[in-house]
């Protein structure tokens, strides 16, 4: 019997490929983006936040700094690119 189970340094390796995959895509510090109907200027690079991933950013309606969880979707794009490369 063979039992695959990734480590906690295998997931952060990994989830830190995600996040460097993502800043290729745009999602990176000092670029505008839309998500969720609003406009944000990232002031952080992707980073784990929970159970998904996240960028620190200001909304042009709000002037001060939040959290944004990225979009589940355009996570999973990527973590599906990345297992199609390793196959």
């Amino acid at each position: 019997m063979n039992i695959n189970i990734s480590s906690p340094s295998q997931q952060s390796i990994e989830l830190n490929e995600v996040c460097v995959q993502l800043q290729k895509m745009g999602y990176a510090e000092s670029k505008r983006i839309r998500i969720y109907g609003q406009d944000f200027e990232a002031v952080s690079n992707p980073f784990p936040n929970g159970d998904g991933i996240a960028i620190r950013a200001f909304s042009k309606r709000e002037t001060r700094e939040r959290t944004v969880q990225l979009p589940l979707p355009v996570v999973q794009m990527v973590t599906r690119q990345k297992r199609k490369k390793v196959a």
